[in-house]
């Protein structure tokens, strides 16, 4: 039995219509669709990691939330024609099943799984921040032990421990780091252990669990009508914001130059993942042919316009120094004495990140449905709700997996985490179609992404770059490798594409989507790589004890073979 195995596309819509989860209502159309797609880019990103990632590149972040929105652009006309083509649930992994056989869709699969659970715990604990800060502006003091995790509030009270023995005054230390170190003496001790844990985070996640088991009816109107109130919130922000505008805080324009810009790509990319979870719910689809591609492309367009508009307003508020905040949004406004509209984008916060933290919970049930309903998954992951037609005891475990870490983990390591995942998932659905056209398997779809002839241009401009790079007296090239050995994989990806490109005269858009990602890729750090290795590690243990014996395409080649 092979490990690449492959599934048609008549296989998996046959499957589809079998079953349990031939049982799911269809409900979702296209202004449905787009609503979930704005929900999850719009969520945590535009109300928190913004703020981390202009302040390390300056107002030039703008420009990078034009660079990765192409990049998803380029991704999203390949995850549209690979919807087009195979209207099931499932996202990324069905469309490896189909492209490149069952390990490649395990892995893929599995990959997913991460990113939905993380993306889903840092849109938890960013809820958290904004809910704690708008009871304190009511006057309500929620205990900082119990909104906080347990690494972040120790480090910060070792180190204001260190900063009393230098003899230094506690007041150079930032604000935040002070309010955890107290939140950490404060808390009860039982033993030596301090009870310190970020309730608000788990707490949400739980009630959305809950309502996205309830049923999709429920979900998309409460998606819908979160949407339109965040749209409102975005529109004061911009709207407001820039008659508050200082041109002067626009220079320097990228006081760190391209690497301080680049340096926030984990936590720009991360604003913008999401778009995918539409092809979560082929299923619940009234028309999937027609309106994934469509609700894909609309969401996209419209966050990329939000997200730059956002970006040059608070780098134009304040001085982009400043920006170092959990609540970017929120302080801009208190900076500028308007309190009052810094209460209000608080309060609409609370409500707006939750729909990024619906669609997220929404989607990764249905993945984990698909791969149980081929056999790599426990049966009961596929099971659906007799009253209800959710992925139920699936829906569960997804709450699980979430609240739980939610409760302990900080931020920051979560929203380096989740791009790993995010980007690997995007490379591969973007080879895939190039692979499904080489061999014609794509003739039938309704939508495909508009065809340029790459048989030349992409190794034209690969001896082009090369050129560039090795005669600029500026750039040592053995030291950049030294310091991002993932680029040697970069370029050796584009030297395979354009050899295979002047063979099979592939389509450049999806090329172009495989290298914009692969570089974003080599961007992430080290750490994050041995987090997805580790975690990878785990689903290939899995998949050979279980996934492998029982997948029912294994098990019809051997009955046909026996």
């Amino acid at each position: 039995m092979s490990l690449f195995r492959k599934k048609t596309v008549t296989q998996i819509l046959s499957d589809a219509s079998e079953g349990e989860s031939s049982k799911l209502v269809k409900t979702l159309g296209v202004r449905d669709l787009t609503s979930f797609g704005i929900a999850a880019i719009i969520g945590a990103g535009i109300f928190s990691t913004i703020g981390l990632a202009s302040y390390n590149g300056g107002p030039a972040v703008s420009l990078l939330f034009v660079f990765t929105a192409i990049a998803c652009v380029f991704t999203a006309l390949s995850y549209a024609q690979f919807a087009s083509t195979v209207p099931v649930s499932g996202s990324a992994y069905t469309y490896a099943y189909v492209a490149f056989g069952e390990i490649f869709a395990w892995v893929i699969g599995w990959a997913l799984i991460l990113e939905y659970a993380v993306s889903n715990m840092v849109v938890a604990i960013s809820w958290s921040e904004y809910f704690t800060s708008m009871l304190s502006g009511f006057g309500i003091t929620f205990p900082k032990y119990l909104a906080t995790d347990y690494g972040s509030a120790s480090r910060a009270f070792a180190l204001v421990q260190q900063t009393k023995q230098a003899g230094t005054a506690l007041t150079t230390l930032p604000e935040n780091t002070r309010l955890l170190a107290d939140a950490y003496a404060n808390a009860p001790v039982v033993g030596n252990l301090h009870i310190i844990a970020n309730l608000p985070a788990g707490a949400i996640t739980a009630l959305i669990t809950a309502l996205v088991y309830i049923g999709i009816k429920e979900s998309r109107t409460a998606s819908n009508i979160l949407v339109v109130l965040k749209l409102g919130v975005i529109a004061l922000v911009i709207g407001v914001g820039a008659f508050y505008v200082k041109p002067a805080n626009w220079s320097p324009f990228a006081p760190n130059g391209i690497s301080g810009v680049l340096s926030g790509v984990a936590s720009v990319f991360f604003a913008f993942i999401g778009f995918d979870s539409i092809s979560t719910t082929a299923e619940e689809c009234k028309n999937p042919q027609r309106d994934l591609p469509r609700a894909m492309l609309y969401c996209l367009g419209i966050c990329t316009v939000l997200y730059v508009l956002i970006t040059l307003v608070l780098t134009g508020m304040v001085n982009y120094k400043e920006l170092g905040v959990s609540d970017p949004l929120a302080y801009v406004f208190q900076k500028v004495n308007l309190d009052f509209v810094a209460g209000v984008i608080s309060v609409s916060a609370v409500v707006a990140i939750t729909s990024a933290l619906l669609v997220y919970q929404l989607g990764q049930p249905r993945i984990w449905m698909t791969m149980s309903r081929d056999g790599l998954l426990w049966k009961r992951f596929s099971r659906i709700h007799p009253v209800y037609k959710t992925p139920s005891f699936a829906t569960i475990v997804t709450g699980f997996l979430v609240a739980i870490p939610s409760l302990f983990m900080d931020l920051k390591f979560f929203v380096d985490l989740t791009s790993v995942g995010t980007f690997f998932a995007f490379i591969l659905v973007c080879a895939g179609i190039l692979y499904l056209d080489a061999k014609g398997l794509t003739a039938q779809s309704k939508f495909k992404v508009p065809y340029i002839n790459g048989k030349y241009i992409i190794g034209v401009v690969l001896l082009a770059v090369l050129a560039y790079a090795l005669t600029r007296p500026d750039i040592n090239v053995l030291k950049t490798l030294e310091d991002k050995p993932l680029l040697v994989v970069f370029w050796g990806v584009w030297a395979v594409l354009a050899i295979q490109g002047f063979r099979y005269n592939f389509s450049l858009l999806p090329v172009i989507g495989v290298l914009t990602n692969l570089y974003l890729m080599t961007e992430l750090g080290a750490s994050n790589w041995q987090i997805f290795g580790i975690w990878l590690l785990i689903g290939l243990a899995i998949y050979f004890s279980y996934g492998f014996r029982k997948s029912k395409l294994g098990l019809k080649e051997k009955a046909i073979e026996g």
